[in-house]
Formats: structure tokens, sequence, C-alpha cells
């Protein structure tokens, strides 16, 4: 028989691990590189950038274009690095705390 009150005491806890989850997201940080490493940008679980770091020998005007695209493309690749770890980090936070149900992913539903 389905138990209502047991299903709901369930979604209440499910909902206070992810918030809890969600909450410490911001100590989580991914770092994308580009140029062979000339750009070095790191994000955090809250997708906020943190840090950008670039070479010297970037920091002329004639490579003021090319700094621009290290800038972008090291951005996205550190983006997607965290987004795979808030994934991770929301899948652990819920695992097992509602039933198996095909398509129903809660890590990836509040990341």
């Amino acid at each position: 028989m389905f138990d209502i009150m047991n299903m709901m005491n369930k979604v209440k806890e499910a909902q206070a691990k992810i918030k809890e989850a969600q909450s410490k997201l911001v100590h989580l940080t991914a770092e994308g590189e580009s140029g062979a490493g000339l750009v070095k940008v790191t994000v955090n679980g809250e997708r906020k950038v943190l840090k950008i770091e670039m070479d010297e020998s970037l920091l002329t005007p004639s490579d003021k274009e090319m700094l621009s695209d290290l800038v972008v493309a090291a951005t996205n690749i550190a983006m997607e690095a965290i987004e795979v770890k808030i994934k991770a980090a929301m899948k652990s936070a819920t695992e097992g705390m509602m039933p198996n149900i095909p398509g129903m992913d809660l890590g990836s539903m509040f990341g």
C-alpha cells in the first residue's frame, strides 16, 4: 500500500539534503586553461568566476583580441568542468533518497 505520509517525509528530507548540498557548492572549484596554460580561469560551484590569470607575454596591445579569445575559452572550459562537479555533488547528496524511477535524476534536477 502506498504511504503518502512516508513519501512526503522523504520529499522533505530530500529537499533539506538538496538545500544543504547547494549551500556547499560555493566550496567547489574548477579551473580551465587555454593557450597551453597562458590563461587560467577558476570558477566555483555557484558558477562565478573567482580568478583569471594571464601570462604577462599576452599583455600587449597587439595581442588584445587573442587574449580575449583565450579568456573566453578558458572560462568555458572551467564552466564545463564545474558542471560535472556540481552534478556529482548533487547526485551524491540525493543518492538513495527516492525510489529509482527511470528518467528521474534528482542530482541533475537541482544542480
